[in-house]
């Protein structure tokens, strides 16, 4: 299995000293597997006094998966969930035909230093499922199956790896599994999934010999196994899938195959005809510049 292309990503500032490295979307590649989006946040040192909330806003379209290294997120949506979500754990919402949601810090942690670290992916979902019913499942850290290898920790976030199997359930075959290795180990990724990329963390590591820096999502290809070494403790991540069942247009937070779904909702969340977050009096206004697609 060779690396058949490397996103360098970019960062992007989501306000209050939040900044984040996106992957994907990216100008070489739109999706691995259902993933179309991931976004790595931090490690951010969180001051007592910085905003780092994310206020209410919609999707449409697809599922969000939120995992966390470090610290502890709040997740509130237009469902009635109420969510704290700390490290391990995993947040999946299905948006389907429209969902509204805020993630902000929890209230035991106001007025306090904390870090933040975690990752945010979005799934399209499949094209009979995108007008779907909303939902949202936790899954707390306990549930979430373990790798022990020599050398070698992990968690199979969602789908099957390394004998084990997640309890997540996605709408379309998926495949999110976080490793952790020691400096000097080394193993064999198996064929696990159509479409397959490995995103460095931290640290450094080789594939098949060849350097992958901290950072870099390397897209992978081939039917055979392929060699993994770390020359220093090193954290990654492996995503991938089935291939979409079609491209997809993506707009601000909304994912969809026809346009005219994405205008009508941007006409709803600017028209305030989207259900609100219980407890929310603030939310991310519709940017001015409407999409082309």
């Amino acid at each position: 299995m060779g690396i058949v292309a490397e996103i360098a990503g970019h960062e992007k500032d989501l306000g209050g000293g939040l900044r984040v490295r996106r992957l994907l979307p990216s100008l070489s590649r739109q999706s691995v597997g259902p993933f179309l989006f991931f976004d790595h946040f931090g490690p951010l040192v969180v001051e007592p006094d910085a905003d780092v909330d994310v206020r209410a806003h919609p999707h449409i379209g697809l599922a969000t998966v939120t995992f966390l290294f470090d610290g502890a997120m709040m997740h509130r949506d237009s469902l009635g969930s109420a969510q704290r979500i700390e490290p391990g754990a995993v947040n999946w919402m299905t948006a389907g035909r429209g969902i509204v949601h805020s993630e902000r810090r929890p209230d035991d942690l106001r007025g306090r230093r904390f870090t933040l670290h975690g990752l945010q992916l979005w799934a399209a979902l499949p094209r009979e499922l995108e007008d779907t019913e909303p939902a949202f499942v936790h899954t707390p850290a306990a549930d979430i199956p373990a790798i022990h290898e020599t050398g070698i920790e992990g968690r199979v976030i969602v789908g099957r790896a390394f004998g084990v199997e997640s309890p997540v359930r996605p709408a379309s075959p998926a495949l999110y599994v976080v490793l952790e290795l020691i400096a000097g180990a080394a193993t064999l990724i198996p064929v696990l999934a159509p479409q397959l990329a490995l995103y460095v963390v931290d640290g450094a590591v080789t594939v098949e010999g060849r350097p992958i820096a901290r950072g870099t999502l390397a897209v992978l290809d081939g039917d055979r196994p392929c060699r993994l070494a770390a020359a220093v403790h090193s954290r990654l991540v492996l995503i991938g899938g089935e291939p979409l069942d079609g491209r997809r247009l993506m707009w601000w937070n909304f994912v969809s195959t026809r346009k005219e779904r994405i205008l009508a909702a941007a006409d709803d969340w600017e028209g305030r005809r989207m259900p609100g977050v219980a407890g929310e009096d603030t939310f991310i206004p519709l940017p001015t510049l409407r999409p082309s697609l």
